[in-house]
């Protein structure tokens, strides 16, 4: 009797074992059912803006610019290693900081071009979806409404961040090849940071892209703002600062003080634009060499020991414009967000 009790319960006991292992692989593949037409928008989206050809004829410029600007001082960088000249610090980097004169650097070509490109992978997001009647019809099935906003800014940024990281490593490639010089381990962990604040730039202009495409119903009207707020914060707004600032420029006979708090205060109001943060930023992760980001008085300098900052020290000293650069980023995605949940949609 004891013996069927046993076999009775361990029976149970395997019965009750085998039901809430279906009942977690069930709510498991519920969950993920949950979250299915997001990462069906999501793919959707990464296919169209691969398969378009305004992302190759874009990204093509992209990457024959920033090559064209690394060979361009491939051949002083190569004749320093060979003379032995290469300092052996951060040697590696400077591929992405020098320019010979012919071309910019690669940095300047990252923070011309990556607007450009944030701003075309979103312009139409949203406004073409309501002009061809799709928009409707996706609304129609039984999906988030965000699910929408969310999977284009996610595919987006998916595309720039491995476009990004693959130019990089491309670069990191021919250096070796060529230069045979490896990037030591804290030469890769800077040049990883500047890949991910360069997809934070990016992100910054592709929200600001969304929301204009939200707003406006014409995709060439939103494609036209988009590109009027770059001209006025990259040409406009320090032509601006300069005529502003012009009549307080200090004479000859004005003390230090008054000349370094003048330079403070131009330094802070160009900082209101994303590009001089992310200048800021990348040049000082880049160049280990840059101790400060503000003017200094010979006093300051009387005394200082030049060399290289270490990574920590680097990172904060930039955290200030790191932050700014993702309260911006993460403001204009909030715009974006409440703007299209607040849209009305109709049908065609």
């Amino acid at each position: 009797m004891n013996n069927s009790n046993n076999n009775l319960k361990s029976f149970m006991f395997s019965i009750s074992g085998f039901l809430k292992a279906i009942d977690s692989r069930i709510f498991s593949q519920n969950k993920d059912k949950k979250y299915e037409p997001f990462r069906v928008i999501v793919n959707k989206e990464i296919a169209d803006h691969v398969t378009s050809w305004r992302f190759v004829i874009l990204n093509s410029i992209i990457v024959l610019t920033c090559l064209g600007s690394v060979f361009s001082v491939m051949s002083g960088l190569r004749g320093a290693v060979k003379t032995g000249n290469s300092g052996n610090a951060f040697f590696f980097l400077q591929m992405f900081t020098l320019s010979d004169g012919t071309l910019p650097s690669f940095i300047v070509f990252i923070s011309f071009l990556g607007p450009l490109l944030g701003i075309s992978m979103g312009f139409d997001a949203i406004n073409s979806e309501q002009n061809k009647g799709t928009l409707s019809r996706i609304m129609a099935q039984p999906i988030h409404r965000d699910y929408v906003i969310n999977a284009k800014f996610t595919a987006a940024l998916t595309v720039v961040g491995i476009m990004i990281l693959a130019l990089a490593l491309l670069v990191m490639g021919i250096g070796i090849l060529t230069l045979g010089v490896p990037p030591t381990p804290e030469e890769f962990i800077r040049i990883i940071i500047f890949v991910m604040l360069s997809v934070l730039y990016v992100a910054f202009w592709l929200n600001l892209s969304i929301f204009f495409s939200v707003k406006f119903r014409q995709p060439a009207t939103s494609a036209m703002a988009g590109i009027a707020t770059w001209l006025f914060l990259s040409v406009f707004y320090p032509l601006i600062i300069e005529i502003v600032t012009k009549p307080m420029t200090p004479s000859a006979t004005s003390s230090t003080a008054q000349v370094l708090n003048f330079e403070k205060m131009k330094i802070a109001l160009m900082r209101f634009l994303p590009s001089q943060l992310f200048s800021d930023a990348t040049t000082t992760l880049l160049i280990p060499t840059v101790r400060s980001l503000g003017p200094f008085t010979m006093e300051q300098v009387q005394g200082a020991i030049p060399g290289p900052l270490p990574l920590g020290q680097s990172i904060l000293l930039v955290w200030p414009q790191v932050t700014g650069l993702i309260a911006i980023t993460v403001l204009c995605f909030i715009f974006s967000y409440v703007s299209f949940m607040r849209r009305e949609i109709r049908s065609r």
